[in-house]
């Protein structure tokens, strides 16, 4: 990587090392990166807020000097507008979709335990499940006293009744197989996740509701003062950095506050 100085200030190796940490990536090199702008950014804000004499109040709760002199200044200089009803009311009528009460399933299951890597033990749970799963096909009462003689979950000890799920709760695949069945049915395939295999049972839905607007106003307001927020400081930073001589690192840079 390139030395990288900020108005004369130079960003130390060590310091982008030690910031890689809070900017988990797939690769090094991208973590490396993304240390190194975080670094960048908050140099030129620290500068700012030390050029507008924010850097002399004293500290206040945890926050360091730095931090507090830095939150200081982009109080000061980000603006953003407050959401008012017109704009919520035209988000929640283009996102219907994200305002609904969540989909509520009482499920029942056995599992047959198996590790993902010790493909003997999970060749002999697929073949258990498959036996277990034509038996309560053939006769549903039957389930509970499998799942109580056979599981190797704890719901074992509640005939294999896992409870209310809603989504994300459980692993995705066995959500998806859930709630592709009807109240009552049983899934004609055993289930696999990185547990074992899972022949399950759904035994009763409830499906969500909208939301009126007036329960999800408050929530779409704080979501998109935050999105304004989030874009405010982001364009405060690029003109900081078009004002600034950066070397060794490329920021995007801006000639105004445009924040809508």
């Amino acid at each position: 990587m390139d030395r990288i100085v900020v108005d004369g200030v130079a960003i130390e190796p060590d310091a982008i090392f030690a910031e890689m940490q809070n900017h988990p990536a797939g690769k090094p090199e991208a973590a490396m990166a993304a240390a190194a702008e975080a670094l960048v950014v908050r140099e030129l804000l620290w500068q700012e807020a030390r050029r507008q004499g924010l850097d002399a109040a004293p500290s206040e709760g945890d926050e360091t000097p730095q931090e507090q002199a830095i939150r200081r200044l982009i109080e000061r200089e980000v603006r953003t507008p407050e959401a008012d009803e017109e704009t919520c009311r035209r988000f929640f009528d283009n996102n219907r979709g994200r305002f609904r009460s969540p989909d509520a399933f009482d499920a029942q299951h056995i599992l047959y335990a198996a590790a993902p890597d010790d493909k003997a033990a999970r060749d002999a749970a697929r073949a258990k499940a498959s036996e277990a799963l034509a038996r309560v096909l053939k006769d549903p009462a039957l389930f509970e006293e499998i799942a109580r003689a056979e599981s190797d979950c704890t719901s074992k000890e509640q005939g294999g009744r896992l409870g209310t799920i809603q989504r994300g709760d459980a692993e995705p695949v066995f959500e998806t197989y859930l709630m592709s069945l009807g109240d009552g049915e049983i899934c004609p395939v055993p289930v696999q996740t990185r547990y074992g295999f899972h022949v399950i049972r759904l035994l009763r839905s409830a499906r969500g509701r909208e939301l009126p607007f007036e329960v999800a106003k408050r929530r779409i307001a704080d979501y998109l003062e935050e999105a304004a927020w989030r874009r405010g400081v982001r364009q405060y930073v690029a003109i900081l950095a078009g004002k600034a001589e950066i070397e060794g690192i490329a920021l995007e840079a801006a000639t105004s506050l445009l924040v809508q």
